[in-house]
């Protein structure tokens, strides 16, 4: 079986790097293309929040982040003029990174300690980031913890997390009290 230890209380991190991204003006879907700059990038340049990192839950929350990079922006923006140079947009982007990973690193880790589980694994789109694979590989290793990630064309959304909840659910026996009969003609809207 499985429960949900914490989530987001606001922006899923998968969401918080498109709306970054849109704001930097480099597409969607927004986390490949901060993680291919913030390997060009300064990840210290810019002091970011690391929303919630203290708080005694496993909740997230993106948005503060989300809105500490726009004002970040605005007052570039005042101080640099319209445009300014790709190498803030990669600081940017590494340090909005650092900061988004380090959260998710940090919570998963001591959820996993704390319920006393001995397998990390990552899916979900933003799991398919080299960054926090490498980051979460290495707390796991000096947490003495297994990491076991989907592997990149599982990431692309929340399907192989989904489709693994499911099967845990089904090998446990479980039964839906679900009793409508499928119906594979059935419209979305």
């Amino acid at each position: 079986t499985y429960r949900v230890l914490g989530r987001t209380v606001d922006d899923a991190a998968g969401e918080a790097f498109d709306k970054v991204a849109k704001m930097l003006g480099l597409g969607y879907p927004g986390g490949p293309e901060i993680e291919r700059r913030a390997r060009d990038g300064d990840p210290a340049r810019f002091d970011l929040p690391r929303s919630m990192l203290d708080s005694h839950d496993y909740n997230f929350s993106f948005s503060g982040l989300k809105t500490a990079v726009r004002y970040t922006l605005a007052k570039l923006l005042r101080r640099e003029g319209a445009a300014f140079e790709d190498g803030i947009i990669n600081d940017i982007c590494a340090s909005f990174q650092r900061v988004a990973l380090e959260v998710l690193t940090r919570k998963t880790i001591a959820a996993a300690r704390s319920c006393r589980v001995p397998l990390v694994t990552l899916s979900g789109g933003v799991s398919c980031n080299r960054a926090l694979r490498d980051q979460m590989e290495s707390a796991c290793a000096r947490a003495g913890l297994r990491f076991l990630p989907a592997a990149p064309e599982l990431t692309t959304d929340n399907a192989a997390m989904i489709a693994f909840a499911a099967a845990l659910r089904f090998s446990s026996g479980f039964q839906s009290a679900v009793t409508r009969e499928i119906d594979p003609n059935l419209k979305l809207a």
